[in-house]
């Protein structure tokens, strides 16, 4: 059963160019001679032939499209957009456009002009599965005769579109937008002419404005001054006193006075759009402007009327009118003024969960080399999309072989991530991307689910490829400096940060004021356009976080952190509902798989199972999944109606639902695991060994902390009981300081994770080729140890386990006296971070450890100790060999350089073997 939807088909199904004042850090492409099939892009490039056989855009017959567009655009039309109908023509036999959903507004161009509706009446399905508010038309905007052969884009900005109608001799200009109460019409060659579905009922009359109610709607008709509107039946026009504009806006009610506040702005035309974002990464917080630029054609009035969308209501302080309108992502709110501002918490993405589950480390490691060593790792993949769940499978298997120790699976892994992106990023094979000049897209070939001919779904395949590209970049930065701008060309098609990258259009599949993806690039569906994966929409998010992260290209970043934030409060409001304010009364579901233009489905594109329409809004899952434990009860909700739904638990992708479910209740997911993993053939993107990671990991972690944020993109706290675990990885090449939002600090050494309980990996940049030994470890939990927040007395029993960052090692239950536990795994490059410890006044000369070694004959190490930095000279240590077993133990004492005063002391371990080669119990200091 395939994971992805086709996407050729139903009836049903907003895309925006987002503006930012951030600098695209995308290649400079050398110039090229006029017509090469190749264009060079780091050590790859792509092609700008079609592919013998292939297909570019095309219409539902097999016909090649281009824009349909006016002499006025020079710029690459937007596809994947709320309006892309209008410049796709999807179907031979419709130039105009399919339904529109602006919000308030919805739309339909046809021969006469526009379309316009206010859609306020939600229709259920027979089988409460779908809800839809339709488009039905109110009335119609045009020029007295107009009969256009087709509509065409005139411009557009951010979150608006002017459509173009002429037949000749009449012509007309419409104004649309998200948001916008109003239609700003330009008409020429004839009449303005504004034709009602039904008579309607005039409430005001005052000779260049109506008030009107139609279909139950208010709208008010605004002629420039002097215009009389002549009304005969259904057909209001003008000749507007020679003047060519006049526009029509949505009432919120019938009133004088609300009519008065429409009229004031009612020629102060929207002329553009614009969004900016700004990420300030030490507060964890994403600010989001959007501004309307307007230009008055009668009078000086200024500024405009703009309706918000939930997710953007419930995160402004700019003040709201107490006017509202219907919608179908719930109530919006009206704002008298050009712009406002969204402030909201990004909570960190991780590039993988860290080591401190208490799994079997033998049968984890055997997971892993399944599929390091498989016959066929790609599971027979070919195109962008399944080729794409390949490389993200083997990516998050990388970091674990990592802290397995299992070099040469790691090695393999990496092998052949690089082996395949490779071959895609390298012009003129069997699988590589092709730039169409035409419509402004880089396309993989060969496609699927109409990649190609429908410009469908390139966030959704792009994003794997963006998170294989950081995983290697976190592990081999020369190889990322070569081939990571082919991916960063990938991450511009899909959503182009930068105005000034003139070869896409901005921000191709995010839709910045709706808040959300669109997955068609033709939004050729009754029910306008839709997006169904809101999940793989995140993991492309997070794949830009962590390549920029990982390549210093903090624009790249940066756009990551804007999608994954504005994101994550639209899918709870919109796909699961997290307030109970958005789905209609009467749709039986508390989840979407899907939502559209005109409302949501609970539904697939290619099936009715509710495993897969639940876990199609959670896979793939990785360290970008996190935001789903910000919202734990809803993911229980989530889950109790998919068992509903499913007769009992999960069968068919029963591992991605075990994940998902991990993160609001991990003790019930490991359960579900511990009894049915020996049943479980996973969903094609997931691993068992990623699956058994990630849920025994979280079943130590906990979850997500939702009250505490880091000042790094890449770290994550989470909460078991009342203990608290912090995880922060850097990408950077020398140690930072994270510092957490509730006044904790994880030192975290370069091209590392750490934490503050458990284990990190220390990635190598040239890997060994071959594994080091490892020791399978005690399988009983290891809570976090509870830091001081004063001084430590250097001469009281410090306990091992007591740290508050480490690298390289685990804790385990110790047989030692007393019990308790010990630190162990601890191998050459390893260390222990200990704080405020207090020496005191008189000099402490000697350190005395309690330590255990069961390492192979010949094997032995250094036990360092240093003050206040990693990188500071050793002012002491001891030797230590095997003492007869890892749990025979040993005190051993060293002299050291006479210490007073308070400092961090740094625990160092130093071997010339790669093996592990000692467990420490406990260390004190003495004066002698």
């Amino acid at each position: 059963m395939p994971s992805r939807p086709l996407r050729t088909l139903p009836l049903r199904t907003l895309r925006l160019a987002v503006l930012t004042t951030l600098a695209l850090s995308l290649p400079v492409l050398p110039a090229t001679p006029a017509g090469a099939a190749t264009v060079p892009v780091g050590a790859g490039g792509y092609t700008t032939d079609l592919p013998a056989g292939a297909s570019g855009p095309a219409n539902s017959d097999g016909a090649p499209v281009t824009p349909k567009v006016t002499s006025n655009v020079t710029r690459k039309v937007p596809t994947n957009d709320w309006w892309s109908s209008l410049a796709f023509q999807r179907y031979a036999g419709n130039p105009y456009s399919e339904n529109m959903y602006g919000h308030p507004l919805a739309f339909h161009a046809v021969a006469g002009g526009l379309e316009v509706s206010y859609p306020t009446t939600p229709l259920i399905s027979a089988d409460g599965r779908q809800y839809e508010f339709p488009h039905a038309r109110d009335l119609t905007l045009g020029v007295t005769g107009l009969n256009s052969p087709d509509t065409r884009v005139d411009d557009w900005s951010d979150w608006t579109v002017t459509p173009y109608w002429s037949d000749g001799a009449r012509s007309l200009r419409a104004t649309i937008g998200h948001g916008l109460p109003y239609v700003y019409a330009t008409p020429s060659g004839g009449d303005a002419r504004v034709a009602f579905v039904a008579t309607p009922t005039v409430w005001a009359d005052r000779g260049n404005v109506l008030g009107v109610t139609v279909n139950g709607h208010h709208y008010g008709i605004f002629g420039p001054s002097g215009t009389d509107w002549s009304l005969g039946g259904t057909v209001a026009t003008d000749a507007l006193g020679g003047r060519n504009y006049f526009s029509v806006a949505v009432l919120p009610d019938a009133s004088a006075s609300t009519l008065d506040l429409f009229a004031k702005y009612a020629f102060s035309f929207v002329t553009g759009t614009r969004v900016t974002w700004s990420y300030d990464e030490a507060a964890a917080r994403l600010t989001t402007t959007y501004t309307a630029t307007t230009a008055a054609r009668e009078g000086t009035q200024t500024g405009t009327l703009l309706a918000l969308y939930r997710h953007q209501w419930l995160a402004t302080s700019s003040p709201l009118t107490s006017y509202t309108y219907v919608s179908p992502r719930g109530t919006m709110k009206l704002r008298e003024g050009t712009s406002f501002t969204t402030a909201q918490t990004f909570h960190g993405v991780l590039p993988s969960l860290p080591d401190l589950g208490a799994y079997d480390r033998t049968r984890l490691g055997d997971y892993v080399r399944q599929e390091a060593n498989a016959a066929d790792p790609w599971k027979g993949a070919t195109d962008t999309y399944w080729t794409g769940k390949a490389l993200g499978r083997l990516a998050q298997l990388v970091p674990i072989a990592d802290q397995l120790g299992d070099t040469a699976s790691r090695d393999r892994l990496l092998g052949l991530l690089k082996g395949e992106l490779e071959s895609w990023f390298t012009a003129g094979g069997a699988e590589q991307f092709r730039y169409d000049s035409t419509w402004g897209v880089l396309t993989g070939y060969p496609a699927s689910y109409g990649s190609d001919t429908e410009v469908n779904d390139h966030h959704f395949h792009y994003g794997y490829y963006l998170m294989a590209a950081a995983t290697v970049a976190r592990y081999d930065a020369a190889w990322a400096a070569s081939w990571a701008p082919m991916a960063k060309l990938l991450a511009a098609d899909a959503n182009n940060w930068d105005r000034s990258e003139t070869r896409f259009p901005f921000l191709r599949n995010f839709d910045p004021y709706a808040g959300n993806g669109w997955a068609s690039g033709h939004q050729g569906f009754a029910a306008g356009n839709n997006e169904e994966s809101s999940s793989e929409a995140m993991n492309f998010a997070a794949g830009a976080i962590l390549l920029g992260a990982a390549t210093g290209d903090t624009a790249l970043r940066d756009l990551g952190v804007y999608l994954h934030t504005t994101q994550t409060s639209a899918i709870a409001q919109y796909w699961f509902d997290k307030d109970d304010a958005v789905f209609p009364a009467g749709f039986r579901h508390d989840t979407a798989g899907m939502i559209w233009g005109s409302g949501a489905a609970y539904s697939t594109w290619w099936t009715a199972n509710p495993e897969e329409i639940h876990g199609i809004n959670a896979l793939p899952v990785t360290g970008g999944s996190l935001y789903h434990g910000l919202y734990q009860a809803d993911v229980k909700q989530n889950l109790a109606e998919m068992e509903a739904g499913n007769g009992g638990p999960a069968v068919e992708w029963k591992d991605v639902i075990w994940e998902f479910r991990a993160l609001a209740d991990p003790a019930a997911a490991k359960s579900a695991w511990d009894a049915g993993y020996t049943t479980l053939t996973p969903e094609p993107g997931e691993s068992l060994a990623h699956v058994y990671h990630w849920i025994y990991n979280l079943a130590r972690l906990g979850v997500v902390d939702p009250g505490v944020t880091a000042d790094s993109p890449t770290a994550a706290v989470f909460v078991n009981g009342s203990a608290r675990t912090y995880v922060a990885h850097n990408f950077g090449s020398s140690a930072r300081v994270v510092t957490f939002s509730d006044g904790r600090t994880l030192t975290v050494p370069a091209r590392s994770t750490a934490t503050s309980a458990g284990t990190s990996s220390s990635p190598s940049p040239s890997p060994s080729a071959s594994p080091s030994p490892s020791r399978s470890p005690s399988p009983s939990p290891t809570p976090s140890p509870s830091p001081s927040s004063g001084g430590v007395d250097a001469r009281s029993t410090i306990q091992a386990e007591a740290y508050q960052a480490q690298s390289g090692t685990q804790v385990e239950a110790t047989q030692d006296a007393g019990g308790g536990q010990n630190v162990a795994y601890i191998g050459n490059g390893d260390w222990l971070r200990y704080d405020n410890v207090d020496f005191g006044s008189t000099a402490a000369r000697q350190f005395k450890a309690r330590v255990a070694s069961g390492a192979a004959g010949g094997a032995s190490g250094l036990v360092q100790v240093r003050l206040d930095s990693l990188t500071a000279a050793p002012i002491g240590d001891f030797a230590v060999g095997n003492t007869g077993g890892w749990q025979s133990w040993q005190t051993i004492p060293a002299n050291i350089t006479g210490v007073t005063g308070r400092h961090t002391v740094y625990l160092t371990f130093t071997s010339g073997q790669p093996a592990d080669f000692v467990n420490l119990n406990w260390f004190t200091f003495a004066t002698s």
